[in-house]
């Protein structure tokens, strides 16, 4: 809010929670993932051309979008811990947002162009190498379940590495989708289950990818966190003995695990309405673990109409 002090130094100590990802063990175990991934991906790629097999190379595209998105999650990691500064006064925490929905959009495209893909082969079936296709989903769950162990060492309270996470668990399915099907091509020389196979996985990437766009957006869009309600926040806050009025109150997240509040909350004027904005603070804090608040305190009058002036706190670590 414009009546808010400025940005204040001395951080308490509930500010230094960490909002992505802790830095040097967290890089360390994202980038093994992304090696483990990355390399196997080419693998799938080539053998998926060469054995006519678009549930393999389907594989590889949502894989393609993990990859991505654990890059992106490490590069995020490095510019989010830069400053706050200039024009950025939340410096450039909401990087990771912008790599999920592009992450999640990628997904949306890619399952659109595999589910055309799979229809015409199912009228056309190429001659797929079945136990080729078989072989190889079976090394991509045995490289899945590694780079699972890898990101599960992760902090993944960032919605990029969450994602991630999520994604290999998904083409563990995928893989486990693909072997099956090579299997019974091998088998029995009916093609048709590649592309079926192909479907089940763009199937996957379609519900990964709207999940993605879905909680960015959220957030973009500057919507309360997922299970947080502004009413009964409200509510909490009028119940404060002194609270007499609250108006424009906000809650929104500056990234994942950041949630931030603002408000006007007016008191009696015979109270000291930095007690009552230090126990709302303190309440908000322990209640709804919302940490970054700038709440505006003011005297009301009799018949509230005028206010006094000043009386306004913007909590260590708030910017509104």
């Amino acid at each position: 809010m414009d009546t808010a002090e400025p940005h204040r130094h001395n951080h308490d100590h509930h500010h230094d929670h960490s909002h992505g990802v802790a830095p040097d063990a967290d890089k360390k175990y994202l980038t093994i993932a992304l090696l483990l991934l990355l390399g196997f991906m080419a693998v799938e790629v080539v053998v998926g051309i060469m054995a006519k097999s678009l549930a393999l190379i389907s594989d590889a595209g949502h894989m393609l979008t993990d990859v991505g998105s654990i890059g992106l999650a490490l590069v995020a990691m490095r510019l989010a811990k830069r400053p706050a500064s200039g024009s950025y006064t939340f410096g450039l925490k909401r990087v990771e947002i912008l790599s999920a929905q592009a992450n999640g959009v990628t997904l949306l495209l890619l399952s659109a162009w595999f589910i055309v893909e799979a229809i015409r082969r199912l009228i056309d079936p190429p001659v797929v190498e079945g136990l080729l296709v078989m072989v190889i989903a079976m090394i991509g769950i045995g490289v899945n379940l590694l780079a699972v162990w890898a990101m599960s060492k992760a902090n993944r309270q960032s919605l990029n590495v969450e994602g991630s996470f999520q994604h290999i668990l998904t083409d563990l399915y995928a893989f486990i989708v693909t072997a099956i099907a090579g299997g019974i091509i091998w088998w029995t020389g009916w093609n048709r289950v590649d592309s079926i196979a192909a479907l089940v996985v763009a199937g996957l990437m379609l519900k990964a990818g709207i999940g993605l766009v879905r909680e960015s957006g959220r957030i973009f869009l500057q919507a309360a966190p997922r299970g947080m309600h502004p009413e009964q926040i409200a509510e909490a806050i009028r119940a404060v003995p002194a609270v007499t009025r609250l108006d424009d109150l906000h809650v929104w997240e500056v990234t994942s695990g950041m949630p931030a509040l603002s408000g006007h909350i007016y008191v009696n004027h015979d109270i000291d309405c930095h007690d009552v904005r230090r126990e709302i603070e303190a309440m908000l804090h322990d209640r709804f673990a919302i940490a970054h608040t700038t709440l505006q305190t003011d005297h009301a009058t009799a018949d509230e109409s005028a206010h006094a002036a000043g009386c306004t706190f913007a909590s260590p670590g708030a910017a509104h």
